[in-house]
Protein backbone atom coordinates (compact mmCIF):
# COMPACT_ATOMS: atom_id res chain seq x y z
CA UNK A 1 0.00 0.00 0.00
CA UNK A 2 1.10 3.58 -0.54
CA UNK A 3 0.94 6.04 2.35
CA UNK A 4 1.87 9.67 2.85
CA UNK A 5 2.90 9.15 6.47
CA UNK A 6 1.83 8.38 10.00
CA UNK A 7 1.29 10.24 13.25
CA UNK A 8 1.76 7.98 16.25
CA UNK A 9 -0.24 10.15 18.69
CA UNK A 10 -3.02 12.52 17.64
CA UNK A 11 -5.94 13.99 19.57
CA UNK A 12 -7.61 15.77 16.62
CA UNK A 13 -8.29 12.84 14.28
CA UNK A 14 -11.08 11.14 16.21
CA UNK A 15 -11.96 10.37 19.83
CA UNK A 16 -9.14 9.79 22.27
CA UNK A 17 -5.46 9.47 21.44
CA UNK A 18 -5.11 7.93 17.98
CA UNK A 19 -2.54 6.45 15.67
CA UNK A 20 -3.13 8.00 12.23
CA UNK A 21 -2.29 6.47 8.86
CA UNK A 22 -2.42 8.92 5.95
CA UNK A 23 -3.11 7.10 2.70
CA UNK A 24 -1.57 8.45 -0.49
CA UNK A 25 -3.79 9.43 -3.41
CA UNK A 26 -7.01 11.41 -3.50
CA UNK A 27 -9.45 12.13 -6.36
CA UNK A 28 -11.35 14.90 -4.53
CA UNK A 29 -8.86 17.82 -4.64
CA UNK A 30 -10.87 19.86 -2.13
CA UNK A 31 -10.09 23.56 -2.18
CA UNK A 32 -7.98 24.46 0.89
CA UNK A 33 -7.40 20.78 1.74
CA UNK A 34 -5.11 20.40 4.76
CA UNK A 35 -3.24 17.51 3.06
CA UNK A 36 -2.75 18.43 -0.64
CA UNK A 37 0.56 16.56 -0.63
CA UNK A 38 -1.48 13.34 -0.38
CA UNK A 39 -3.36 13.86 -3.67
CA UNK A 40 -0.81 12.33 -6.06
CA UNK A 41 -1.29 8.54 -6.04
CA UNK A 42 2.39 8.14 -6.97
CA UNK A 43 3.62 10.23 -4.02
CA UNK A 44 4.42 9.02 -0.53
CA UNK A 45 6.03 5.65 -0.02
CA UNK A 46 5.22 1.95 -0.20
CA UNK A 47 4.71 -0.17 2.89
CA UNK A 48 2.67 -3.19 3.87
CA UNK A 49 -0.26 -3.64 6.20
CA UNK A 50 1.95 -6.06 8.13
CA UNK A 51 4.64 -3.41 8.67
CA UNK A 52 2.09 -0.76 9.66
CA UNK A 53 0.44 -3.15 12.09
CA UNK A 54 3.82 -3.89 13.70
CA UNK A 55 4.30 -0.16 14.21
CA UNK A 56 0.79 0.26 15.61
CA UNK A 57 1.43 -2.52 18.14
CA UNK A 58 4.41 -0.47 19.40
CA UNK A 59 2.23 2.62 19.92
CA UNK A 60 2.02 4.03 23.45
CA UNK A 61 -0.55 2.40 25.71
CA UNK A 62 -2.62 5.61 25.72
CA UNK A 63 -3.56 5.10 22.06
CA UNK A 64 -7.25 4.18 21.82
CA UNK A 65 -7.49 3.43 18.13
CA UNK A 66 -6.35 3.97 14.58
CA UNK A 67 -7.55 6.63 12.17
CA UNK A 68 -7.38 6.03 8.43
CA UNK A 69 -7.09 9.37 6.69
CA UNK A 70 -5.48 10.68 3.58
CA UNK A 71 -5.65 11.22 0.81
CA UNK A 72 -8.59 8.97 0.32
CA UNK A 73 -8.54 5.66 2.25
CA UNK A 74 -11.13 4.12 -0.09
CA UNK A 75 -8.63 4.36 -2.98
CA UNK A 76 -6.82 1.51 -1.19
CA UNK A 77 -9.86 -0.06 0.40
CA UNK A 78 -8.60 -3.67 0.49
CA UNK A 79 -5.35 -2.77 2.25
CA UNK A 80 -7.04 -0.32 4.63
CA UNK A 81 -9.70 -2.94 5.48
CA UNK A 82 -7.02 -5.53 6.22
CA UNK A 83 -5.20 -3.10 8.51
CA UNK A 84 -8.47 -2.20 10.25
CA UNK A 85 -9.31 -5.88 10.76
CA UNK A 86 -5.96 -6.41 12.49
CA UNK A 87 -6.49 -3.30 14.61
CA UNK A 88 -9.84 -4.65 15.79
CA UNK A 89 -8.20 -7.95 16.74
CA UNK A 90 -6.12 -6.12 19.37
CA UNK A 91 -9.13 -4.26 20.77
CA UNK A 92 -8.63 -0.86 19.18
CA UNK A 93 -11.29 1.05 17.26
CA UNK A 94 -11.12 2.45 13.73
CA UNK A 95 -12.07 5.89 12.42
CA UNK A 96 -12.08 6.36 8.65
CA UNK A 97 -12.12 9.77 6.93
CA UNK A 98 -13.42 9.98 3.38
CA UNK A 99 -14.25 12.66 0.86
CA UNK A 100 -17.09 10.48 -0.40
CA UNK A 101 -20.47 10.57 1.26
CA UNK A 102 -21.78 7.33 2.75
CA UNK A 103 -24.42 6.93 0.06
CA UNK A 104 -21.74 7.08 -2.66
CA UNK A 105 -19.71 4.46 -0.82
CA UNK A 106 -22.70 2.10 -0.78
CA UNK A 107 -22.95 2.39 -4.57
CA UNK A 108 -19.19 1.84 -4.91
CA UNK A 109 -19.40 -1.18 -2.59
CA UNK A 110 -21.88 -2.86 -4.92
CA UNK A 111 -19.10 -2.94 -7.55
CA UNK A 112 -16.03 -3.25 -5.33
CA UNK A 113 -16.26 -5.67 -2.37
CA UNK A 114 -13.17 -4.07 -0.79
CA UNK A 115 -15.15 -0.87 -0.23
CA UNK A 116 -17.73 -2.86 1.74
CA UNK A 117 -14.95 -4.57 3.71
CA UNK A 118 -13.57 -1.20 4.79
CA UNK A 119 -17.03 0.05 5.72
CA UNK A 120 -17.53 -3.15 7.75
CA UNK A 121 -14.26 -2.54 9.62
CA UNK A 122 -15.01 1.14 10.37
CA UNK A 123 -16.45 2.18 13.74
CA UNK A 124 -16.75 5.91 13.01
CA UNK A 125 -16.96 7.24 9.46
CA UNK A 126 -16.29 10.93 8.84
CA UNK A 127 -17.77 11.45 5.39
CA UNK A 128 -18.01 14.21 2.82
CA UNK A 129 -15.56 16.47 1.07
CA UNK A 130 -14.07 19.47 2.85
CA UNK A 131 -15.92 22.57 1.66
CA UNK A 132 -14.12 25.86 2.14
CA UNK A 133 -17.36 27.87 2.28
CA UNK A 134 -18.65 25.62 5.09
CA UNK A 135 -15.42 25.63 7.10
CA UNK A 136 -16.08 25.61 10.85
CA UNK A 137 -13.13 25.45 13.24
CA UNK A 138 -15.53 24.83 16.13
CA UNK A 139 -16.40 21.33 14.92
CA UNK A 140 -14.59 18.36 16.42
CA UNK A 141 -12.95 15.93 14.02
CA UNK A 142 -14.23 17.76 10.92
CA UNK A 143 -13.26 20.77 8.89
CA UNK A 144 -16.60 21.77 7.39
CA UNK A 145 -20.22 21.53 8.49
CA UNK A 146 -21.29 19.28 5.60
CA UNK A 147 -19.12 16.45 6.91
CA UNK A 148 -20.92 13.89 9.03
CA UNK A 149 -19.90 11.68 11.95
CA UNK A 150 -21.52 8.33 11.21
CA UNK A 151 -21.74 5.69 13.91
CA UNK A 152 -21.08 2.67 11.72
CA UNK A 153 -21.80 0.06 14.41
CA UNK A 154 -25.26 1.53 15.02
CA UNK A 155 -25.79 2.01 11.28
CA UNK A 156 -25.12 -1.69 10.70
CA UNK A 157 -27.29 -2.77 13.64
CA UNK A 158 -30.26 -0.58 12.69
CA UNK A 159 -29.86 -0.92 8.90
CA UNK A 160 -30.14 2.85 8.55
CA UNK A 161 -27.78 5.78 8.76
CA UNK A 162 -27.07 6.78 12.39
CA UNK A 163 -25.22 10.02 13.06
CA UNK A 164 -23.35 10.72 16.26
CA UNK A 165 -24.66 13.69 18.21
CA UNK A 166 -22.80 16.93 17.64
CA UNK A 167 -19.43 16.88 19.37
CA UNK A 168 -18.06 20.35 20.02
Amino acid sequence: MRIAGIVSESVVDGPGVRYVVFGQGCPHACEDCQNPDTWDPKGGYETTTRELFKQIRKAPSCVRGVTLSGGEPFMQAAEMAELARRVHEIGMDVVTYTGYVYEELLIMAAEDPAVQLLLDQTDLLVDGPFKKDLKDIGLRFRGSSNQRLIDMKATRQQSKLVLLPEIK
